[in-house]
């Protein structure tokens, strides 16, 4: 009925590369006003974004003192040359085509079983949505930018939640959000584990009435520091960016993407992307990373760091995924054998997904409509959109941490959907107390305070 093909895993990279993004610097004060527009006009440079309360500006210029002159002008606290950096890893994408089409839109979680792929979507069960769902509890008014690659906003699984006017790209070269490469576009994976429509067709995402804002940083899964920066400060305050009347801010901005860098190095750069995080924070929204898939221990690399997942206030989630769940089993919180963990890293864990089952026999599992027969460890990865390659899209399997993170964004836009106008302070509280002691007892190293659990938060 289906061309079913597989995806593997997707996620950072354990030492990024590096490559200077030519001509651009990220430039640092307590403030941006006057001053700071004619010290970098001074030194020959141009100013492509600013935010004047955040104090972080991105400018280029041809001048090969540029920076020195810039620093020298006192306006500034620190600079450095921006630096290009695999975020998440290349990957040769396949996926599941929808052949069927959108069947209709629904107004409520009335029937999620009657989505195509539903009846395949492990992490439903883990989380407890279909509890959360019939309490009402669907994330709608909720706000969650999506900083990434492209969302293909054509998805019929995604159109309807796309805010299409308020999305946008920081990619120099790419102006349309709505773009990336190949067939997977790991965005429009992550988009789907948030907020996929219940419409009769395909999955269905954690919280399915939340809007989806587009914020394209990087494109291949590569992108200048610079233009995570500026997708942070735009989620978490459009007007400055001059975005269209009506473009609200985020409720919460979700980072599937993450690099491990010496302690030492890129430490200017580093410190604008906390900077960033710490401002957006300051402004009521709640910032989510990846932990990362390099299964380092956070907690003992002492010499090391993962960003953004342990940039200013934001909040970090490790991965776990199910060992042959196409054979029933229902262990949904196992820690995935790829992530990164740690004291002080973690705040919770989410369903990520698995590609460690040692087998590679088929398995043939229904789904509404038919059956969809792959190697028996290709179940126990997270189903979501992608692109695909036609103009309906499609839906695949990847795993990471970069999965976790989108669930766990879901999780508390179901909590904010409950309760309108909860402060950060009061929605992480609620992340942290609604999430599932797994572990040793109390907060630990890998599920920090917890797995997610959107029953529980829907609860509180």
């Amino acid at each position: 009925m289906r061309n079913v093909k597989i995806l593997v895993l997707a996620g950072a990279l354990a030492l990024a590369p590096l490559a200077a993004y030519a001509g651009d610097y990220v430039l640092v004060a307590s403030h941006w006003g006057s001053k700071q527009a004619e010290a970098v006009a001074a030194a020959g440079g141009t100013v492509q974004f600013a935010h004047g309360k955040a104090g972080i500006g991105i400018v280029t210029s041809s001048a090969p003192d540029f920076l020195d002159r810039a620093l020298a002008s006192n306006a500034f606290h620190y600079g450095a040359a921006d630096e290009a950096v695999q975020w998440q890893n290349p990957i040769a994408a396949e996926q599941i085509e929808l052949t069927d089409g959108a069947a209709g839109i629904t107004e409520a979680v009335v029937n999620p079983a009657n989505d195509t792929f539903y009846p395949i979507q492990w992490a439903h069960a883990a989380v407890e949505s279909p509890a959360a769902w019939a309490a009402g509890c669907t994330g709608d008014g909720v706000r969650v930018a999506i900083l990434d690659g492209g969302i293909y906003s054509a998805h019929p699984d995604l159109d309807a939640n796309i805010d299409v006017a308020c999305s946008r790209s920081f990619i120099t070269g790419v102006t349309n959000p709505f773009t990336d490469t190949g067939t997977f576009w790991h965005g429009t994976h992550v988009a789907g584990i948030v907020a996929a429509e219940d419409n009769n067709t395909g999955v269905v995402g954690i919280a399915p009435d939340a809007t989806l804002i587009g914020v394209k940083v990087l494109h291949s899964g590569s992108g200048p520091f610079g233009s995570i920066i500026a997708g942070i400060l735009y989620a978490a305050d459009p007007a400055a960016f001059g975005a269209p009347a009506g473009c609200a801010r985020a409720d919460i901005i979700n980072m599937s993407l993450g690099a491990v860098f010496p302690k030492n190095g890129l430490g200017f750069l580093v410190a604008a992307l906390n900077q960033a995080v710490n401002f957006a924070a300051s402004n009521g929204v709640l910032v989510v990373s990846a932990a990362g898939n390099d299964g380092i221990d956070f907690g003992q690399a002492f010499n090391f760091t993962t960003v953004p997942a342990d940039s200013g206030s934001g909040l970090a989630v490790s991965a776990t995924g199910p060992l042959a769940w196409a054979y029933g089993a229902t262990n949904y919180t196992r820690p995935a054998s790829y992530s990164n963990y740690g004291e002080g890293l973690v705040f919770v864990a989410g369903p990520g997904g698995d590609g460690a089952y040692p087998g590679n026999e088929n398995c043939t599992l229904p789904v509404v409509g038919g059956t969809v027969t792959v190697p028996c460890w290709v179940f126990d990865l997270y189903l979501s959109t992608s692109r695909g390659t036609s103009v309906n899209g499609g839906y695949s399997w990847a795993a990471g941490t970069s999965m976790a993170t989108p669930a766990a964004s879901a999780v508390a836009a179901l909590i904010l959907g409950n309760n309108p106008g909860l402060s950060l302070g009061a929605l992480k509280a609620r992340l942290h107390q609604s999430s599932v002691d797994e572990g040793p007892i109390g907060h630990d190293e890998f599920y920090g305070h917890g797995f997610i659990n959107a029953r529980r938060a829907c609860e509180q």
